[in-house]
């Protein structure tokens, strides 16, 4: 009985939080992705009663759970007081989970407004809400609803179309078919126009399915050129990554992984994680010296992760850089990341209060770079410095400029023993889809890996591991519509959702005056 009247006075709350926990079993490392196809439908049933809130609460339950690891990088490695990380924890889960109840109660509105159902509105909606997400106050587009898919290589081939969205649109609709025919089920008024529904459903979900065998049976991984890649996982502990007593011991960790891995199969290209030069290379002091004599010992081109500064105006730009060294040991280029980490790798809000300081020591506040690719013997290499890889547009750009290969560097000892450095791996796979193109990726403690063109990973490693890793990969991208035209379609939904809205806001408020 108890349980029963418990039920009974919180049920909007439980079966909103239901959901969000559904979802977020779906994501690393739970990895239980058919969950996603049926999360939302516990939050449908009560929509109706609190179309906001639900929305909310089913988006923070969710957050809450899929980056509890963020308390893990405020903590253990930024320094910031247990109290105040659970604050800012929570407060990122509030923002967060408002594009969930913007989504749901923009939905609720226009179904009031014009008897839209939820299974036609909502996936226009949620999508243009990722999308929004992915942009808004510099972005955040982690755990967009798609990447929940990412290990079923049949469903994930439409993001060359239409990128992680097309998944997440896919998603929406089936929660929201499925809860609709609930409803139908349960109130017994199966009507000729729940035909439409059936149809709508199971032509999407098939049209999908039968893309992703298409595309699959156009053997994407195939390529005519190829490289043999090595990448190195130094597994550099992140207290002493900084600590200039241990950046020669760093580097000859490094060389002995690199020269362990070429003696067993030569290499064109060793790659290292980002920072794993842990000081300014282009300062030309012995370690960079030492840098730059390892291309010679191992007969092959280096690319690797290293802090860079620019002087301008008697100005320092500090730059999280990438650089490419010859067999000879001569620079190449230089690559500086784009997308930097708010209060990670700069303060936001330092014009306003200067008093505020980054989590990350080290380094002071870096300055964005640009597209640069670096040009290597067979092709050219984009690099991906750490989160860039979930921002779509950066390797888009990238495999525009003629890109052959995306070479993504990370550094994910900030996340620890957590579901972080999976989830990041897991939106990763999703930019070779998008391009059609091959991935490296080496990361300081893991996950390093291989991507092909499928979202298929080759090979990969574990967490927290001191390892090298190989593989025979292929060299340029293929034309996608997804790199013709980028998030167009999600910028039309958000377009349009707007329109909709405020439509139905003044149709609402004309009906409420015309009743008085």
């Amino acid at each position: 009985m108890k349980i029963n009247y418990l039920f009974r006075g919180n049920r909007f709350l439980i079966l909103a939080c239901l959901s969000g926990f559904l979802l977020a079993l779906s994501f690393p490392r739970f990895d239980f992705s058919a969950c996603a196809w049926l999360a939302l439908i516990p939050l449908f049933l009560v929509i109706d009663e609190k179309p906001f809130a639900g929305g909310f609460w089913t988006g923070f339950c969710f957050f809450a759970a899929a980056l509890y690891w963020v308390n893990i990088v405020m903590t253990t490695y930024g320094g910031m007081n247990l109290f105040f990380s659970f604050a800012a924890y929570l407060m990122l889960c509030v923002y967060l989970a408002l594009y969930f109840g913007a989504a749901t109660w923009s939905a609720w509105r226009l179904r009031k407004a014009f008897g839209l159902p939820y299974w036609l509105s909502l996936p226009f909606l949620w999508v243009a809400a990722e999308y929004l997400r992915s942009f808004l106050f510099s972005g955040f587009p982690w755990v967009n609803l798609g990447y929940s898919q990412y290990r079923h290589l049949l469903m994930i081939q439409s993001a060359d179309l239409f990128g992680v969205y097309s998944l997440t649109f896919l998603i929406i609709l089936v929660n929201a078919g499925l809860a609709h025919f609930y409803a139908v089920i349960r109130n017994r008024s199966l009507r000729m126009q729940d035909g439409l529904v059936v149809a709508v459903l199971i032509g999407c979900f098939s049209a999908n399915v039968f893309y992703g065998i298409y595309r699959l049976e156009q053997s994407p991984d195939v390529r005519e050129k190829s490289i043999h890649a090595v990448v190195v996982q130094g597994n550099i502990d992140q207290s002493i990554k900084w600590d200039p007593a241990y950046q020669k011991a760093t580097l000859e960790r490094y060389q002995r992984l690199s020269e362990e891995a070429v003696a067993k199969e030569r290499a064109d290209l060793v790659i290292w994680p980002e920072s794993a030069a842990p000081f300014y290379f282009n300062e030309g002091e012995e370690l960079s010296d030492m840098v730059r004599g390892i291309p010679g010992k191992i007969d092959a081109e280096l690319l690797f992760g290293a802090p860079a500064y620019e002087i301008s105006n008697r100005r320092a730009r500090y730059l999280n850089s990438a650089f490419l060294m010859s067999k000879a040991g001569k620079e190449l280029g230089r690559s500086d990341k784009i997308h930097l980490v708010p209060f990670g790798e700069y303060n936001p809000f330092g014009r306003f209060f200067p008093f505020l300081e980054k989590m990350v020591a080290g380094i002071g506040d870096f300055s964005p770079g640009t597209i640069k690719p670096l040009p290597f013997e067979k092709g050219k290499a984009g690099v991906l410095i750490c989160f860039e890889a979930i921002f779509p547009e950066i390797a888009r750009n990238y495999t525009r400029k003629g890109c052959d290969l995306l070479v993504n560097i990370t550094n994910d000892a900030w996340f620890g023993h957590s579901s972080a450095p999976f989830q990041h791996l897991s939106m990763t796979l999703f930019r070779a889809v998008e391009n059609r193109v091959w991935i490296a990726r080496a990361a300081n403690t893991g996950i390093s890996a291989f991507i092909a063109p499928s979202g298929r990973v080759v090979s990969q490693t574990g967490i927290f591991k001191t390892l090298s890793l190989s593989a025979e990969i292929g060299l340029g991208s293929r034309a996608t519509l997804y790199n013709r035209i980028g998030d167009a379609v999600p910028a039309v939904f958000l377009l349009l959702s707007g329109l909709a809205i405020f439509t139905a806001q003044f149709r609402l408020y004309r009906k409420k005056e015309q009743a008085r």
